[in-house]
């Protein structure tokens, strides 16, 4: 291999960077990560023979390349496991030694960072005149993939279930007008959510300064104050009335109350009306309350990559820390010619390359370019603002709460709206993968908090932080706290970048660096971009593609996750 590309950052970008490298061209892959561990925010913390994902990982993605390239390297396990994993037998088939996995073409959107408040995305109402299934309900798509070639190293197809808790009552998640919701709710809220909706049509605030202003205008302030205003302030730290209403108009465009009874009525109407659910014809719905998982979580499919890249000649230094970027400049083309990075020892190493992949946070990496930054991109870059994320792990006994049937709660995520508590939310390990349990008698969570690096939730110690957490999940009757068994803190620092702060200006500090003619920002971090898993995947592939044929479009790099944003989120 005669050419080499540095890449920063062992997360899904950096290594689908590398893999692919090796697989599809002659540039050797060196990669170096600052952790001691592999995957970044999707990797798998190990504690006690137990396992934790952190922020939960589903593998589903509307890339057929993405999904592909998972299933290539994990295949889906077809028989249910001997611990109690669901058969995946509905979802495959066989044709010939091949195996063609059923995998639904769309999913309702999970994650919990993409706008201000959990709430369903609806279809506008021309989209499904024409009888075609409506987006969150669209066909199923089929992947081809192989027989396993390790038991373990395969993907389970997992049951989908995620709700709201609320007024120490469960709400289906996204929030949709059922019967459930309206009986949870109350008659006398129910109706002050009517009266305050009708007010805020007659009575519109304008201009619309804040996100606040934005959302009473669409839903009213009691609704707003409902399932609106203490859950995003939980996720972003900041108050709505000081984040901007342009920001809502782009994460939440098109929702509305309005939309939210057009949606109920004619999903009503329509399954009395036409004998069944539209969507039901060519696809099994329950499909797309089904995702992938790797066996024993996202960090093994993780792990699995960076072997290939060492297996394939590739380079990965963990440790090391990358501190300087040196550049060049000459006939007018800015270059970066070599990185370099320190360890834990104090040891500093330069490596050198023809191309530069950066997965660091955007603000690191201007500190760390030794070319001349113009003052306005030092403002946008050190004005860059993230959000940082703490798991507490807990091994219980069991939970007060349970299903109707008296057994464990069946949820992966559970989004928790309670204002009396910092709780944001709530992850049942077990059903991700029951695998990711030492003791399949026990049942091991973890407590989701948002915070920043300087807040005093970050900084108190690990036992004191295992007790507020305990004490959280007691005072919503969640479980007793002498249920539990054991805990660990997990703090991932700079996990969301946040659309506040400097990111109006965003566009200052992006030309700058695309003006590095052999330097690719791939990744959330590396991009400043709110990017699942499957995106940042997607910029690397992207990135790889244009090496491979001369010349690298970063336009497109940027376009990923723009048009197909999720306005509701991870």
């Amino acid at each position: 291999m005669s050419r080499r590309a540095v890449i920063i950052g062992a997360g899904p970008a950096g290594l689908t960077a590398g893999l692919e490298l090796l697989r599809r061209s002659d540039v050797k892959p060196i990669i170096l990560e600052a952790s001691e561990e592999i995957g970044g925010i999707s990797r798998t913390i190990k504690y006690k023979g137990n396992r934790m994902d952190i922020g939960g990982h589903r593998f589903f993605s509307k890339s057929d390349r993405v999904m592909q390239w998972w299933v290539d390297l994990m295949p889906p396990e077809v028989e249910g496991s001997a611990s109690g994993a669901p058969a995946a037998a509905p979802e495959i088939s066989y044709q010939g030694k091949k195996r063609v996995v059923v995998v639904p073409a769309h999913l309702k959107e999970e994650p919990v960072l993409r706008g201000v408040g959990p709430i369903l995305h609806h279809v506008e109402e021309e989209d499904a005149e024409d009888g075609t299934p409506e987006a969150e309900e669209a066909v199923a798509a089929a992947v081809v993939t192989h027989e396993p070639e390790d038991s373990d190293l395969v993907m389970l197809i997992r049951p989908r279930k995620s709700r709201i808790y609320y007024l120490r009552k469960f709400f289906d998640y996204p929030i949709t007008l059922t019967a459930t919701t309206l009986k949870n709710l109350g008659l006398v809220k129910t109706f002050r959510v009517g009266v305050s909706y009708m007010n805020s049509q007659v009575n519109q605030i304008a201009p619309e300064k804040s996100l606040e202003d934005f959302l009473i205008n669409r839903f009213g302030r009691q609704l707003y104050l409902t399932f609106f205003k203490s859950y995003t302030e939980k996720v972003w730290g900041t108050p709505c009335d000081e984040i901007s209403a342009e920001w809502g108009a782009q994460r939440i465009k098109g929702l509305s109350l309005t939309t939210a009874v057009k949606h109920f009525l004619k999903k009503a109407f329509r399954g009395s009306a036409k004998g069944g659910d539209l969507a039901q014809k060519g696809t099994d719905t329950s499909l797309i309350e089904r995702f992938m998982y790797p066996k024993f979580g996202p960090g093994q499919l993780w792990e699995h990559v960076a072997d290939l890249i060492r297996e394939g000649g590739g380079e990965i230094h963990m440790g090391w820390k990358v501190d300087r970027v040196h550049c060049s400049m000459e006939g007018g083309v800015k270059r970066v010619v070599s990185i370099d990075a320190v360890n834990a020892n104090g040891e500093r190493q330069t490596f050198a390359g023809e191309y530069f992949f950066s997965t660091m946070p955007m603000r690191e990496l201007v500190e760390a370019l030794d070319a001349p930054v113009p003052e306005n991109v030092r403002e946008v870059s050190a004005g860059l603002q993230y959000r940082d994320f703490i798991t507490v792990g807990l091994l219980v006994d069991r939970l007060k709460v349970k299903e109707p049937d008296g057994g464990l709660l069946k949820d992966t995520w559970i989004y928790v709206q309670e204002p009396d508590v910092v709780l944001g939310r709530l992850q049942i390990f077990n059903n991700w993968s029951p695998y990711l349990v030492a003791d399949p008698t026990k049942v091991w969570i973890g407590l989701e908090y948002f915070c920043y690096d300087t807040d005093e939730l970050w900084k108190m110690a690990d036992e004191d932080l295992k007790k507020f957490a305990i004490a959280e999940v007691v005072k919503i009757g969640i479980l007793n706290a002498e249920d539990v068994s054991d805990g660990h803190v997990v703090r991932v620092p700079k996990t969301y970048p946040a659309y506040f702060g400097t990111y109006d200006r965003f566009e200052e500090l992006r030309e700058f660096t695309d003006g590095f003619e052999n330097l690719f920002l791939v990744g959330r971090n590396g991009m400043h971009k709110y990017n699942n898993q499957d995106h940042s995947m997607l910029t690397a592939m992207t990135a790889v593609d244009g090496i491979v044929a001369g010349h690298v479009d970063k336009a497109k790099l940027w376009g990923i996750n723009t048009e197909q944003e999720y306005h509701e989120e991870k």
